[in-house]
């Protein structure tokens, strides 16, 4: 594991997506050859490494975030909002032939559920001497479903970092093998290990502990996460409350965060209630950014989990 650099901080670095989203919030779904009038409009950045990122930057964690954009607009705006947040982008690479990644969400108040229509944005480039220099100094190199196949076709980047993979979208021909902390959704674990989603978590998260992974920790959104080190113990983190907008880009949110508490030192348990109460608070605001709190380390937070449990609990 590589030691704190010379600020003391372990150096996260993101690789993976980078979006510019527009969301809009309406009481319906538009029916067709309809005009609908959004009760809100913004526009934001996104993307799920991008905005683990931003998470984990708010955090106080140092973090930097490898990807690449378009010679855009969309691309200009996606570098300076990461910039902003004190994400050092020396890596983040642009094409002149495929614009930048962007995103039309509408949120409906009905069902509290969204739509998103994606335009991809450019293939990631990890060739470039900027991008090795970062990986060659992280502590972690945290991968969404763009940047882990980017990153395992690199049969020549030495592998002197702890991975961690965002599991929540489909990663065509991933395994978690060597994965030191692999955060899906609980249902994309169902999928990939073949069990309904119903199944008993304890047994779909040893499932990917015995195809590999180190440590795995699945969302289930309303109905908390579950965690399992090395050390074998069931952990479960009830949701925490709060005024849900929109849950676009929480699972983002919670993976940045955990990762950043671990990076800090904290338990697995603490990680995963600080990551869960900063999903829930992101979700207070209609975009998946602009609501992720910004605190320093090593505080976890203390608020109560919606259950009204103390916090995480162990099973098993």
């Amino acid at each position: 594991m590589k030691t704190p650099t010379s600020d003391g901080l372990p150096l996260l670095v993101f690789i993976g997506t980078a979006t510019t989203d527009t969301v809009a919030l309406v009481e319906d779904y538009p029916e067709q050859d309809s005009r609908t009038v959004a009760e809100d409009l913004v526009i934001a950045g996104g993307g799920p490494a991008a905005t683990a990122a931003v998470a984990a930057a708010r955090t106080g964690a140092r973090t930097a975030f490898i990807g690449t954009v378009g010679t855009d607009s969309d691309g200009e705006r996606i570098v300076a909002d990461l910039e902003a947040e004190g994400i050092d982008v020396s890596a983040v690479t642009r094409s002149t032939s495929h614009p930048s990644g962007a995103s039309i969400v509408v949120v409906a108040r009905t069902g509290s559920s969204r739509s998103i229509i994606t335009r991809p944005g450019p293939p990631l480039d990890l060739t470039r001497d900027a991008a090795h220099a970062l990986m060659s100094k992280a502590a972690w190199i945290h991968a969404d479903h763009m940047g882990w196949p980017a990153l395992a076709g690199r049969k020549d980047i030495e592998r002197s970092f702890r991975l961690s993979v965002d599991g929540g979208n489909p990663i065509p021909g991933f395994t978690p093998d060597g994965v030191d902390l692999y955060v899906p959704t609980i249902e994309q674990l169902a999928k990939t290990f073949r069990e309904k989603p119903s199944s008993d978590p304890d047994v779909l998260l040893r499932s990917a502990r015995n195809a590999g992974a180190r440590t795995v920790v699945a969302t289930g959104g309303r109905h908390g996460s579950w965690g399992l080190g090395p050390d074998g113990a069931m952990v479960h983190v009830p949701a925490f409350a709060s005024s849900i907008r929109s849950t676009l880009g929480a699972g983002d949110v919670f993976h940045g965060v955990l990762l950043a508490s671990l990076a800090a030192g904290h338990s697995l348990p603490e990680a995963m209630q600080d990551a869960s109460e900063a999903a829930a608070k992101s979700c207070e605001a209609l975009d998946g950014r602009s609501g992720i709190p910004r605190r320093t380390h090593p505080p976890v937070f203390q608020s109560e989990p919606a259950s009204g449990q103390p916090g995480a609990s162990r099973a098993g």
